[in-house]
């Protein structure tokens, strides 16, 4: 993949960092001279624009990436005006960081493909996993139904996965169990790592280090960590 990071703050340089780390072509870019020094080993490429002048940004090949990361959050002004600039230039796949509420308000009427609120997702994050008393990753599919990883609950081990009965007490559907497995890597070395495990063999009891993934509604997966 190919992209352009506009805004190169903590959230712009770890997407940066990140992404080359994984194998993309980014291109990054900032106003501020000490924040792309710090980015321009890792990229592909590095500017020092404001990108808030229409003439600067047509330095950035917006027309050849695959999407444009605006990640500019706590300035406002400049991030729709960013946004703005970059429809009409006709970019089609953008992404932009929102701040609140107001801010993201303000990007829908772009009608942008996705607005990125980082600290909200942090913050539900942390509040569930203390509100529920449970370690969770969630993956929101839509406002209702969300995909749940959690590690197994002390009132869970030693059964199966089949003896749960999650579905039908609390319409949450177990889509895969993790394990933990030694592994060897591709020099014969031998490492403890999670593996997904087929969830009909009775003959693997739930174990403390193992993992859940369910899918279902937010509201039943409250209902089941309370009775827990």
């Amino acid at each position: 993949m190919k992209c352009i990071i506009i805004g190169l703050g903590t959230y712009g340089r770890v997407l940066a960092d990140e992404m080359s780390a994984l194998g993309h072509e980014v291109i990054a870019a900032d106003s501020d001279a000490s924040r792309v020094e710090r980015v321009k080993d890792i990229c592909d490429a590095a500017f020092q624009i404001d990108a808030c002048d229409e003439l600067a940004l047509n330095v950035l090949p917006l027309k050849k990436v695959d999407v444009v990361i605006v990640a500019i959050g706590s300035n406002l002004g400049a991030s729709v005006r960013v946004v703005a600039l970059l429809k009409k230039q006709g970019v089609n796949h953008i992404y932009a960081r929102a701040n609140d509420y107001v801010h993201k308000s303000i990007l829908q009427a772009f009608d942008i493909e996705k607005i990125l609120i980082p600290e909200e997702r942090a913050a539900r994050s942390l509040v569930r996993q203390m509100d529920l008393g449970v370690k969770t990753d969630l993956f929101r599919v839509d406002d209702t139904y969300c995909v749940y990883k959690f590690y197994i609950p002390e009132k869970f081990i030693g059964l199966h996965a089949n003896d749960l009965h999650l579905y039908e007490e609390y319409h949450l559907k177990i889509i895969a169990v993790k394990k933990k497995k030694k592994v060897q890597n591709f020099i014969g070395i031998e490492y403890n790592a999670s593996v997904v495990v087929n969830t009909t063999e009775d003959s693997q009891p739930l174990e403390p280090d193992d993992v859940l993934v369910c899918y279902g509604k937010e509201s039943d997966f409250r209902k089941l960590c309370r009775l827990l």
